[in-house]
């Protein structure tokens, strides 16, 4: 056998080798991905095409034996049925507040962190980390008694340090959505923390440039830390969107679903609930899921359609 021979044999045999580690190493992928596979499959998958088809029945928990095609009945029920209009007004109304602070306030509470003449910054970002971890439940209730408009402490400092009259926070329309508002914000600290660190990523010699431009502080955040951290803003933005969509657990906690004071904290998801498994009504409850998926999808798809005018990466390119 001649040297060229002997090349070409060593060649295919190390190339022989190579694919079976490769399928070996793909064999053992799909065996660690197993698990999420089947539970995509068996608990996002297969509920979702279930629900697609309940849409177009009359489906009723308390009588599955009788359940029958109604086509598209379900979806044009949708524009008779008055607590879809209100629970979307709800739903809108509360994000005006919300939306504009959820991703405001993250913000601040980074910048003050990431202040260099801030003592104590490790001691800060853990108390303000600290109220995410709180089950919702607790800290609906711990908010309740807080907000009292009797015993709470707000009123009780208003009326102490300011002399002035608390005002109903639950059961006033006035004010269940600044109430709503308070509670959320508590927990605040996880989109705090991702956004410290990007701020913290920002390259401090952009920084030394403007001052030696003469930039000011306002200046050299609007023009240098707001471009730089725009994807975790834009990541905090689309999280806070579908957030609002699927608003349900404090106020459904904290009125109990009843959707009070007058209908203020009937949201849509807390609609959908009561009509799926309140009423039963299965069939026209996935159809309001539909709906919430639909319109949720919309406005991350528009979300993401916008993000190339003002989401700017390290490199200077637009998303």
């Amino acid at each position: 056998m001649t040297a060229g021979e002997t090349t070409s044999v060593q060649e295919k045999l190390v190339s022989r080798k190579s694919r079976s580690l490769q399928r070996q190493q793909q064999t053992w992928g799909w065996i660690f991905l197993s698990p999420w596979i089947f539970g995509f499959f068996a608990f996002t998958a297969l509920p979702m095409i279930a629900s697609l088809l309940f849409s177009f029945t009359n489906f009723q928990l308390t009588h599955p034996e009788d359940i029958q095609f109604v086509g598209l009945d379900n979806y044009a029920r949708l524009h008779t049925d008055p607590r879809v209009r209100e629970s979307l007004w709800a739903t809108i109304k509360f994000s005006l507040i919300a939306l504009p602070l959820a991703i405001s306030l993250p913000i601040g509470l980074a910048s003050l962190l990431n202040s260099r003449h801030l003592l104590g910054k490790s001691l800060f970002r853990t108390l303000f980390y600290m109220p995410y971890i709180v089950p919702v439940v607790s800290a609906v209730y711990i908010w309740s008694g807080v907000l009292n408009p009797e015993t709470g402490w707000f009123n009780r400092i208003l009326e102490e340090f300011l002399g002035l009259k608390g005002p109903d926070w639950l059961n006033s329309t006035t004010w269940i959505y600044p109430a709503l508002n308070i509670i959320g914000l508590w927990g605040i600290g996880n989109a705090m923390l991702y956004t410290l660190a990007a701020m913290q990523g920002v390259p401090t010699e952009l920084y030394e440039a403007a001052r030696v431009d003469g930039a000011g502080w306002l200046s050299s955040f609007r023009y240098i830390t707001l471009p730089m951290i725009s994807p975790v803003i834009f990541y905090n933005l689309v999280l806070s969107v579908i957030g609002l969509f699927r608003y349900f657990e404090i106020p459904y906690i904290l009125k109990s679903g009843t959707g009070n004071p007058a209908g203020a904290t009937m949201f849509f998801n807390i609609h959908l609930y009561k009509t799926a498994f309140t009423f039963q009504d299965m069939g026209y409850g996935a159809t309001l899921a539909w709906l919430l998926f639909a319109m949720a999808f919309a406005a991350t798809l528009l979300l993401f359609l916008s993000a190339r005018y003002w989401v700017y990466y390290a490199a200077g390119e637009t998303f």
